[in-house]
């Protein structure tokens, strides 16, 4: 039995493009459909698809849809899919899995999976990227909006940087510094090829930590154009380090994002660690 965890509003599809899909998947008698109403829904569904014993579960949106997915299932040997209908779809991009939902389809159910790594931002897994500072800036901003899509990203981006205000940060115990951003990345990218971590690679038991120094706005538009260019490890203002675990000081309450989700900081110390191999991912 193969489960279908489907966010409906995920990515800008239209919504009788929608209709005709959710149909395709469930002409197989051997699919099952679970569609989410509510943020962290995912979660609950994909434990009662496991519970009703789900061979496969295939996430169906866009990169917060499948962290949820992918949270319930780590240390299973439940393989994941996923289709990506999602704004940025960084994750799917990076593993090469097919953009084009029927084809993404065809895929999740057909090929075989892999094992991949999992980070651990204070505790909660992400499985793409995470980071505080201006990413974390944008991505509220962006939340707030009433529309999705890339276009309506680069709008949120462009709004956000002219109030930005760099962050104070201290990392492993170190002096406190202020910083552009800091991001947390086991995927190499954000999404729609905005590549901030290059060469991250989701099997080497590794993350990468990317820390952008204090910058003007200009400085801001040169590092907006090697994120889309690839090379953004070549800007002096950008340092990248591989790890397995690092202490973060920053404050309570302030923005974070993690696979793209908007959320604030529990408290001053963020723990982030890797945990290899520990999910099965269809790519």
């Amino acid at each position: 039995m193969i489960y279908f965890i489907i966010n409906p509003n995920a990515g800008t599809n239209k919504q009788s493009n929608y209709h005709a899909f959710v149909q395709l998947i469930k002409a197989n008698p051997g699919h099952f459909v679970l569609e989410t109403t509510q943020p962290l829904e995912a979660i609950e569904l994909t434990q009662k698809a496991i519970a009703s014993g789900a061979s496969r579960i295939i996430a169906v949106g866009g990169d917060g849809t499948i962290n949820e997915v992918a949270s319930a299932l780590v240390g299973s040997q439940i393989p994941m899919g996923i289709v990506p209908i999602g704004s940025g779809n960084g994750l799917a991009r990076h593993l090469g899995i097919p953009l084009d939902p029927i084809n993404a389809l065809d895929f999740a159910i057909r090929q075989p999976a892999q094992k991949m790594d999992v980070g651990y931002f204070n505790n909660r897994p992400f499985f793409c990227t995470a980071g505080i500072g201006f990413d974390a800036s944008v991505a509220h901003r962006f939340a707030k909006g009433s529309k999705r899509g890339f276009i309506n990203y680069i709008k949120a981006t462009f709004q956000t940087l002219f109030t930005y205000e760099p962050i104070k940060v201290s990392i492993n115990g170190g002096n406190y510094e202020h910083v552009f951003s800091l991001t947390i990345a086991n995927a190499n990218q954000f999404g729609n090829n905005a590549f901030i971590s290059p060469f991250s690679n989701t099997q080497d038991g590794l993350l990468e930590l990317i820390k952008i120094n204090r910058i003007n706005i200009f400085q801001a538009a040169i590092i907006g154009i090697r994120l889309f260019w690839g090379n953004i490890n070549k800007a002096r203002s950008v340092q990248i380090s591989s790890i397995e675990k690092v202490t973060i000081r920053y404050q309570t309450n302030a923005p974070f994002h993690l696979d793209g989700e908007q959320l604030f900081t529990p408290e001053s110390e963020i723990q982030i660690k890797i945990q290899p191999l520990a999910i099965q991912v269809v790519f």
